[in-house]
């Protein structure tokens, strides 16, 4: 799996900062969240997906 920001979406609200740290960072600098990850380990896919569906402007892509 493979996840990317659409960031012309992305608010800053960190959520996905707060349900998967382990792929998701927030840059103070740009007041958005980006991806730390190329591939996402599979112990980590789960709450991948759950960032997407709470990302409430829909900015994180999911790649199965």
């Amino acid at each position: 799996m493979k996840v990317k920001i659409d960031y012309d979406l992305c608010m800053g609200d960190r959520n996905c900062n707060k349900v998967c740290p382990d792929v998701f960072q927030y840059d103070e600098d740009q007041l958005l969240s980006t991806v730390l990850v190329d591939v996402v380990p599979a112990h980590l896919e789960d709450a991948v997906r759950k960032a997407a569906r709470e990302c409430a402007p829909g900015a994180i892509i999911v790649e199965e």
